[in-house]
């Protein structure tokens, strides 16, 4: 079977996650002789790794200015292996339009700018005759305009752009599936939701959308309806949607009214090769980190809340909060209005081998997340030797025993547990002899089989 998977992002250039998982799916479903993936992502670096597979750095060989004038975009040259064959998008798409230009444009096409307005899903729309009916502008129509311009190029980053690359991507990829043969599309997350029901109503071809993460998560209740609807809209369209918790799967239900027939729970596993466990602090100091972006999110406040009460309760320890996010300034802030800096530290965005050294010196890790679809990090800390404190609103608690499981908001709580496994090194032992085993059951190869099933079901119905 031949998988044509979209993406956002792949290691070793990911900013979270939803790389990580996108690498252990890929990895297993190599290990599955009839399956071959087809993974397009908005750019690509050549340094992509996945098991075995070959990447084709399609950047270095695609025309320069390509266009879809004809729905179309030629990669040339793009080598593939048995496995995987993965392809960047386009590397210099389209221009910027000024506002002015804009407006020539629509004059031309005999309609008053005035009357044009947006909406909450992006689409540019006119009011004609007391009728409102949607505009859209063809690359031949961009490309005929005058005026100075700048080329479009994609990041495939979590950019103020962001919009614009995911309709590009979505555009371009439906271009880009018709040189491809392949028998079921796989989009994760909403970023590449609408690339698959494009290609879905372009080729026929069933659709898996994967579900790492809701607007829900992301925002803490205050959704962002544009997202919200491509969300929906992709739940809709969707054969087959795979979620990777049962909390992620009540979402969907509940929040967005998707069909619960439709939904297969598949939870994600955990490929780390973790350092040498060897602490090297002075004067037995323990270490508690918290490790991901410093958003809402992750609950990073009632981290730094717990923080607070254990080092009035032992003054020997010191605390981590690596990451970056929006709530990063305040953070530091906080940490010094309640006098604990000396004690507190911030390492900003650390890179897997970084990674790799922080947990070599941990003694807990704790992730407080207040809405967490599932969460690797935890994993990757058992695997590494350090035991875990988790919160009851993550779907990995679903899955693992051995962690001390506390409600987010139960500051009290987590100072009890970091206070335990910092005091008491019997406890700590514990909990990762028995984690550790937990953890090395979890394998991407069983996550790909349950996955492949999936595609199964979808193709034959």
């Amino acid at each position: 079977m031949r998988i044509l998977m979209l993406g956002w992002e792949f290691p070793p250039h990911i900013s979270g996650g939803l790389g990580t998982a996108c690498h252990g799916i890929v990895s297993g479903l190599g290990k599955i002789p009839d399956a071959k993936v087809i993974f397009v992502v908005p750019k690509v670096f050549g340094d992509e790794k996945a098991g075995n597979a070959v990447f084709a750095g399609a950047n270095k060989y695609m025309e320069r200015h390509s266009t879809i004038r004809n729905r179309r975009v030629r990669v040339v040259d793009a080598q593939s292996s048995d496995k995987l064959i993965y392809i960047e998008t386009a590397s210099m798409l389209h221009p910027y339009m000024q506002a002015e230009q804009i407006e020539k444009i629509l004059i031309r096409k005999h309609i008053d700018p005035d009357t044009v307005y947006f909406e909450e899903d992006g689409r540019m729309m006119a009011t004609q005759g007391g009728k409102n009916r949607e505009v859209k502008l063809s690359f031949q129509d961009l490309q005929d305009s005058d005026g100075p311009q700048e080329k479009f190029e994609f990041t495939g980053k979590y950019t103020s752009n962001l919009y614009t690359e995911t309709g590009m991507f979505a555009r371009v990829s439906e271009a880009l599936s018709a040189d491809y043969d392949f028998d079921v599309i796989h989009a994760h997350d909403w970023l590449t939701y609408e690339a698959g029901i494009a290609i879905k109503k372009a080729s026929g071809k069933p659709l898996v959308i994967h579900v790492h993460a809701t607007e829900y998560d992301r925002s803490g209740g205050t959704v962002n309806p544009r997202v919200y609807n491509i969300e929906k809209h992709g739940m809709e369209e969707a054969d087959g949607i795979i979620t990777v918790s049962n909390l992620t799967r009540d979402i969907c239900v509940d929040k967005y009214g998707a069909d619960a027939s439709k939904i297969t729970t598949v939870y994600n596993a955990v490929d780390f090769k973790p350092g040498k466990h060897e602490p090297r602090k002075k004067d037995g100091e323990k270490i508690v980190t918290f490790l991901g972006r410093i958003t809402f999110q992750k609950g990073p406040e009632y981290f730094l809340a717990a923080a607070y009460k254990v080092l009035e309760r032992e003054k020997n320890v010191r605390f981590v909060m690596a990451g970056n996010g929006d709530m990063y300034h305040s953070m530091i802030k906080t940490a010094a209005r309640l006098g604990i800096s000396d004690r507190f530290h911030f390492t900003d965005f650390l890179n897997r081998d970084e990674v790799r050294q922080l947990f070599s010196i941990s003694d807990v890790f704790v992730m407080p997340s207040v809405s967490e679809p599932f969460g690797i990090v935890p994993l990757e800390a058992l695997r590494s030797g350090v035991p875990v404190i988790i919160s009851n609103q993550s779907g990995v608690s679903e899955v693992l025993r051995h962690a001390l499981k506390v409600d987010y908001w139960d500051v009290d709580s987590m100072a009890d547990a970091i206070y335990a496994l910092v005091k008491y090194p019997a406890l700590n032992k514990f909990f990762v002899a028995h984690g550790r085993q937990e953890v090395d059951q979890m394998k991407w190869d069983r996550c790909a089989e349950d996955i492949y099933d999936v595609y199964k079901t979808v193709v034959s119905s």
